[in-house]
């Protein structure tokens, strides 16, 4: 599996390196700086990148900014930020383009190699990681409610795969309904779960984390 890494502390970054290695993981970049993340990941197009959110040579939100460029050109790219810092607005901006394959851990609550190795193995399958605390914050900012049981059976498969960051039309495929059903369980989702229609928040965004805060 071939991995862009972007770290700006030559220690830290060199670690990521060898413990992705060890973990049979081909390290086709590790970079320093927001520039040249984009130019990584615009050029080599790896099955997931590792991303600082702090890079150079602003040292603001270089690397989220990089991370949303590349996905911009390639719709999709497996992203996994790691951070010191809840970013709410690009959380919900990675989130909100509904193609899946992202995640956002903080760096002072991975406690294991296991952990780190997995969240990077689920992002890179096009799975949904997201640390507890960045959940909750997003959540806090929209008083999001969970009421999961109240949801049909259907429901909890719809939200289940919205989670993995499929499509209506790849729900549709995979439970043998059409896309207007798959678009009646998500307004109905939308209903129980309080999601009144909004220009500033993405209802979609906002139903996948209350899931992904509840399982």
């Amino acid at each position: 599996m071939r991995v862009v890494l972007a770290e700006d502390l030559f220690l830290l970054r060199d670690g990521l390196t060898h413990l992705l290695q060890a973990h049979g993981f081909e390290i086709v970049a590790a970079v320093e700086s927001g520039p040249e993340l984009l130019r990584a990941l615009v050029e080599r197009h790896p099955d997931v990148a590792v991303v600082d959110v702090r890079l150079p040579p602003t040292f603001t939100d270089e690397g989220l900014q990089a991370a949303l460029a590349a996905r911009r050109a390639i719709p999709g790219l497996p992203v996994l930020i790691l951070s010191q810092h809840v970013e709410q607005l690009y959380a919900r901006e990675l989130l909100a383009d509904g193609t899946g394959a992202i995640g956002y851990l903080l760096k002072d609550r991975v406690f294991n190699a296991e952990q780190f190795v997995d969240a990077v193995r689920r992002v890179a399958s096009g799975g949904t990681v997201m640390d507890p605390e960045v959940i909750a914050k997003l959540l806090a900012s929209n008083a999001v409610h969970k009421p999961l049981g109240k949801l049909t059976p259907r429901e909890h498969e719809v939200l289940t795969l919205m989670a993995e960051g499929r499509s209506n039309a790849a729900i549709a495929a995979r439970l043998y309904i059409s896309e207007g059903a798959v678009g009646k369980h998500t307004a109905s989702i939308f209903t129980k779960f309080d999601l009144a229609p909004s220009e500033d928040d993405n209802r979609r965004v906002l139903a996948v984390l209350a899931y992904l805060n509840d399982r």
